[in-house]
């Protein structure tokens, strides 16, 4: 009680205090502090609403080409609108897009097959002579909307575009009003990738449907699934049960449904196959070897390096067990393995892993690798590797595949000067160790292999997004990765187009040590993935920081609305207070409405946490005062005494 005395009486002047009825004036305290609350928070909504409410002010990823016709003309979605689609191939699209209408805008639409005689359209129509397989027209008018192109993931993504116009532009919106407008749109770069790992932690496949219709309206194409760890094995091998009776059941007591237990069976990978398609998203499995490998060592000890076969083999610590090299063991089960994940999964990609092998403390030291060495005259242990994937990937080419790995050089910092092996040329390698992807891209050019790119500096969001900010868990000093570092991310380093011309993709890995649930995945890949979406799409002529932070807002209020986690990304408003003034007369405004002075964000939190005694009319100690005199008066008169 002392202490609120003193914050409450701390700025008065030396003149006698009066007796303060505490209730009182705590009551007219918080009155006046909420007051100037919802003051901020109404200004702050209304100030949001002013960056641009305009149709480009919710594009992400921004389009390559934008002709802005005039504004006045704008197309009305009224009785009798449709939506045509030129081929039963876009159903999918079409009901989409019905669904998305009915949620913009509270209208449900009919959809007809091929052209009416009457009334506006919305025109959906794979037209195979736009060149580029993402590529995609959407052209609005006032006599009607039509969206274009060469295949259905093309006309998928004019959709999406069309639902962030309708998205940034609400005030047309509310009105069923689309503003006349022509986007010829298509990507930068071919693969734009996230990635889960339900290895480490169980993900129940509805909520990787949910992960995968969120990244999809954001461009991405590609998911890539991290099935097997030392944590866990994930997805069903019918000839192999025990693969995941023992290898998907790391906790006892814990249940199927994750985050330690847990396993996809095939036939609900190959629906959620299905999903990702309609969506254009294609899903890469992973199923890392020879490292990374304790779960299927633990369910077949005999596939590990016979000097490890005393050791108690437990499924989720880090036990750095390899496959054995020399155990054709190993490569008839993986064999047949690599058969029943290529019937399940239809991309032309497979993803076998090959990092952070822990040679020394395998291969070295197995009898039969080092007299497997002995016998192919490899010099060093880690040559092995070319035999050990020679095997593996000829696996993968019989099932028609190609192999994707991790890019691997012969140290895990620079300096580092060639691969750790030779890879093949059909392999797409993926470089990931921090400051090394420079030197990836100069080797992969050099080796003809085409490179995906998953910096860790840039796109590891499974690292921090602030100071202190999550994970909580296996934090080993993880580098703070922000979203403004995220989009500063050039996927072409700056070089000429020819130099960068075998950069195929960019991802966004989310590795899952700390990842109990979709909720945190959620949180740590938004909003760090709009702007690797942006990085990936938009050439870098188009890209601005300070337009992409303005067209972010109303996507974080979508997923706000759509249940999606996401960290608030508050710095934005505490350190760049004074961008272009818009900011900064914000917190000026309202400062001047509270009566302080206010420049920043930190200013404005200040200000609301100081005592009330500003520059008002109404001062709640005196008002508390004169509240008491009141009673005093009134009980004096009730009491027949006189002052």
């Amino acid at each position: 009680m002392r202490f609120l005395l003193k914050l409450f009486v701390q700025n008065q002047n030396d003149k006698p205090k009066p007796h303060i009825d505490i209730q009182e004036h705590l009551v007219a305290v918080t009155k006046h502090k909420m007051i100037k609350a919802v003051t901020l928070l109404i200004c702050l909504l209304v100030q949001s609403s002013l960056f641009a409410q305009d149709n480009l002010s919710a594009l992400i990823p921004f389009p390559n080409k934008i002709v802005q016709k005039d504004m006045q003309r704008k197309f009305t979605i009224a009785e009798g609108t449709y939506i045509e689609l030129s081929s039963d191939s876009l159903s999918f699209e079409a009901e989409y897009l019905q669904k998305m209408l009915r949620e913009r805008m509270g209208v449900t639409l009919s959809i007809k097959k091929g052209p009416a005689k009457n009334g506006k359209a919305i025109k959906l129509e794979i037209t195979p002579s736009i060149k580029g397989r993402e590529h995609y027209v959407l052209n609005i008018s006032d006599r009607g909307i039509s969206v274009t192109g060469a295949t259905r993931g093309a006309v998928f993504y004019g959709i999406t575009t069309l639902d962030q116009i309708l998205l940034g532009d609400i005030i047309n919106t509310k009105q069923r009003r689309v503003s006349a407008l022509l986007i010829e749109d298509q990507p930068r770069i071919a693969s734009r990738m996230l990635m889960l790992d339900p290895a480490r932690h169980f993900l129940p496949i509805d909520d990787v449907k949910l992960f995968v219709a969120q990244m999809a309206k954001y461009k991405y194409n590609v998911l890539q699934l991290h099935l097997t760890d030392d944590q866990g094995w994930r997805i069903e091998i019918k000839k192999y049960p025990m693969l995941t009776d023992i290898g998907a059941r790391r906790n006892p007591k814990g249940g199927m449904k994750g985050p330690d237990n847990g396993f996809y069976t095939q036939e609900q990978l190959r629906d959620l196959v299905r999903y990702a398609a309609d969506r254009n998203v294609e899903i890469i499995p992973e199923i890392d070897i020879p490292g990374h490998t304790s779960a299927i060592i633990a369910a077949y000890p005999q596939l590990g390096c016979k000097h490890t076969d005393t050791l108690t083999k437990v499924i989720g610590k880090n036990m750095n067990l390899m496959l054995c090299a020399s155990n054709d063991a190993v490569y008839e089960m993986y064999k047949n393995i690599i058969g029943e994940l290529a019937a399940v999964f239809p991309s032309k990609q497979i993803h076998l892993g090959g990092d952070e092998s822990v040679i020394e403390e395998n291969w070295a030291k197995c009898d039969r690798c080092q007299s497997l060495k002995k016998r192919l005259n490899y010099e060093k242990d880690s040559s092995l590797m070319n035999y050990f994937f020679g095997k593996m990937l000829s696996f993968v080419r019989e099932e028609g595949k190609l192999p994707l790995l991790w890019c691997e050089l012969d140290n895990i910092r620079l300096p580092a000067s060639k691969y750790l092996f030779s890879y093949p040329k059909d392999a797409t390698l993926i470089s990931w160790r921090n400051d090394l992807t420079p030197k990836c891209i100069e080797l992969t050019r050099q080796s003809g292999n085409p490179l995906i790119l998953a910096p860790g500096e840039f796109t590891y969001f499974d690292y921090p997004q602030y100071t202190n900010d999550l994970p909580e868990e296996n934090n080993w000093g993880m580098p703070i990765t922000t979203l403004k570092k995220v989009y500063a991310f050039d996927p072409g380093y700056g070089l000429s187009e020819q130099d960068q011309a075998h950069i195929v993709g960019v991802c966004g890995t989310l590795w899952g040590e700390a990842i109990k649930d979709i909720n945190r995945a959620f949180y740590m890949t938004y909003p760090r993935a709009l702007a690797l979406a942006e990085a990936g799409w938009t050439n870098m002529e188009h890209r601005s920081w300070d337009s992409f932070r303005d067209r972010m807002y109303s996507n974080l209020s979508y997923l706000l609305k759509a249940g999606v986690s996401f960290r608030v990304p508050f710095e934005l408003a505490q350190k760049e207070g004074n961008r272009d003034g818009v900011a900064h007369g914000l917190f000026e405004n309202i400062g001047h409405m509270i009566g302080a002075t206010a420049k920043t964000g930190t200013d404005l939190l200040n200000a609301l946490m100081e005592p009330v005694y500003v520059a008002s009319e109404v001062n709640p100690v005196e008002e508390a005062e004169k509240r008491r005199e009141k009673k005093r008066e009134n009980l004096d008169q009730s009491q027949g005494i006189g002052r």
